[in-house]
């Protein structure tokens, strides 16, 4: 467990024996490629951290078209967070693309080992506050940027991904369709 603790211990100082205690939290466990997480419509009780792997966050309408909002790779953590905050259903799915390593938690025993480890607590609200400058960021790209900035932005942002997961996926995160990542691709291929 040297990447989750490495992952962890670098938002904050912890203090030895309150980082046992949260890493006894976290049982190990496999998702197929394909498996899901969590989807939309169930509670989420549990967060994980992805110790290897891909997994996409999405939405799926009312017509079963699906929308990319987010990759997750290793290191970093996962779960139906709105769900796990509010105590409602999850609207998101979290789906492998890969197989995947992941260390699973209740968030509920969480919840109470943050009453006993305020640095456990300061280092879950570091990562909180860094989730949701991502979040601001992405919006901030979809209502701003181009699809052709959103492209480059993605390749920065994700370098890599593109060998590992189809293309489409790649295009419903970017919200355009493959045909136009395809000729994006061959513009800038051409430059």
């Amino acid at each position: 467990m040297t990447d989750f603790k490495s992952f962890f211990t670098q938002l904050c100082p912890i203090a030895e024996d309150n980082w046992r205690a949260f890493e006894k939290l976290f049982k190990p466990k496999q998702l197929k490629k394909g498996e899901y997480f969590i989807e939309a419509g169930e509670q989420a009780r549990e967060i994980a951290f992805l110790e290897e792997g891909i997994i996409r966050a999405f939405y799926r309408n009312e017509k079963a078209q699906e929308y990319n909002k987010h990759f997750f790779l290793n290191p970093c953590f996962i779960g139906g967070y709105a769900s796990l905050i509010t105590g409602k259903t999850n609207q998101i799915n979290q789906e492998a693309l890969s197989d995947c390593r992941i260390l699973v938690a209740s968030y509920s025993d969480l919840l109470k080992l943050y009453e006993r480890a305020p640095d456990i607590e300061r280092a879950a609200r570091i990562l909180a506050e860094q989730f949701f400058v991502q979040k601001e960021q992405r919006e901030v790209e979809i209502v701003l940027l181009d699809a052709e900035e959103r492209y480059l932005q993605f390749q920065k942002e994700f370098p890599q991904l593109e060998q590992y997961i189809a293309q489409y996926h790649i295009a419903s995160y970017l919200g355009i369709s493959p045909t136009q990542l395809s000729r994006i691709r061959r513009k800038l291929a051409g430059k």
